[in-house]
């Protein structure tokens, strides 16, 4: 092993970094090895007539390796978690954390894969060459707008779930979160105006989902403000959720957007003044997603909602991704599913909702740690594939 730098900022000795010593990851063989007979069968000779047998009949490869239930946590670390652009080797803590987590909530095998960014074809082309070992990809902190294209084009040329997480794990769960949370203020998902604070990955796939699942009116506002199909400075991917959003047709920023509003999603972080919530419809619901920093802090957000969730573990209401990429990975790789459908990812969110049959105002969704959560998600996935 290596001499660690002598110029570190960071404590060693911390239980955070002694955690992380090695890594989280190991490799487990799954047959045995004892003597000459177990090697001719593991490997040479006898392991070749697999390799015919699967060059015969590649779609063999599922039952005779492990392909079947390993995935590629694919990344280049340009998006990662709060702290933006910091690489692939950054990348890799959280990615190995990521396949901690399929594991466990799972027993999916997940593999990190991080990358040396590039353009869109790059990562494509790498992905698309990678593809053969794996049962499905997750893409994982790829910045937007590069992660639309990325998933577009692997889901159109793999035979193989892709799924990208930070888009519809977080959509996914919010929508969970909103179900039961309309129970709690006692309304109606086609009377509801949403407005999504942020439209980049998450902000994009939260606003379809909620389109989706029948939410009247939604409005989703930038940095620059209110998307709407008047404004000339929108990208490709603005531009397309425009034309499907704010029904009404307003302008101006975020204030001008929650006047009346019944639903805040903040997933864009940055702070939103209490001026601006006041101006909400009463018995609302905030979720301050932004992590560490919500964009309202819960005991502001209080004040304004009856419904208050965020990212965080801290405090009630946690939407968390767990929730959901474990059971559609459990799900799709089961029923043997070349992609991810938006019926799966609507009856997932559904699935996760009907886990708390008497929702409150502080339990609109599951604790991560609740082992009905996965095996829920994972059968509402495989009943939408027969």
């Amino acid at each position: 092993m290596s001499a660690l730098p002598v110029n570190l900022s960071f404590d060693p000795h911390a239980p955070v970094f002694r955690v992380h010593e090695g890594g989280k990851l190991a490799v487990h063989a799954t047959s045995r090895l004892q003597d000459a007979a177990d090697l001719s069968l593991l490997y040479t000779p006898g392991v070749a007539e697999v390799s015919r047998a699967i060059a015969a009949d590649p779609l063999l490869a599922d039952h005779y390796t492990s392909r079947r239930n390993t995935i590629a946590v694919v990344s280049d670390g340009t998006a990662v978690l709060g702290l933006g652009d910091v690489g692939p080797l950054a990348a890799m803590p959280v990615m190995e954390g990521k396949a901690v987590l399929f594991k466990h909530f799972a027993d999916v095998d997940a593999v990190p894969v991080c990358m040396h960014t590039g353009t869109v074809d790059e990562i494509v082309e790498a992905v698309v060459r990678i593809a053969p070992t794996y049962g499905g990809i997750n893409l994982e902190d790829i910045s937007a707008p590069r992660c639309f294209e990325i998933e577009a084009r692997l889901k159109a040329r793999l035979g193989i779930p892709v799924f990208h997480d930070d888009q519809h794990g977080t959509a996914i769960v919010a929508l969970a979160a909103l179900l039961n949370a309309t129970r709690v203020v006692q309304k109606e998902l086609a009377g509801l105006t949403v407005v999504v604070s942020g439209a980049g990955a998450a902000g994009v796939a939260v606003a379809r989902i909620l389109l989706l699942a029948g939410v009247g009116d939604v409005v989703v506002v930038d940095s620059r403000g209110i998307l709407d199909e008047s404004r000339h400075d929108l990208v490709p991917h603005k531009k397309a959720l425009a034309a499907v959003t704010n029904r009404r047709r307003r302008t101006g920023a975020i204030g001008d957007a929650l006047v009346g509003a019944d639903v805040l999603v903040g997933v864009s972080g940055g702070t939103i003044a209490e001026r601006d919530l006041m101006r909400m419809a009463p018995h609302a619901v905030i979720f301050a997603l932004a992590n560490p920093d919500p964009e309202v802090h819960p005991d502001v957000a209080h004040r304004f909602a009856e419904v208050v969730a965020t990212g965080r573990s801290d405090f009630p209401n946690q939407i968390n991704n767990v929730l959901a990429f474990p059971g559609i990975f459990r799900g799709a790789l089961d029923a043997g599913v070349r992609q991810i459908t938006e019926e799966m990812k609507l009856a997932a969110a559904r699935a996760i909702a009907a886990l708390v049959p008497e929702p409150t105002p502080d339990v609109v969704v599951p604790s991560v740690f609740d082992e009905r959560v996965a095996p829920a998600v994972a059968a509402a996935v495989r009943r939408l594939a027969r």
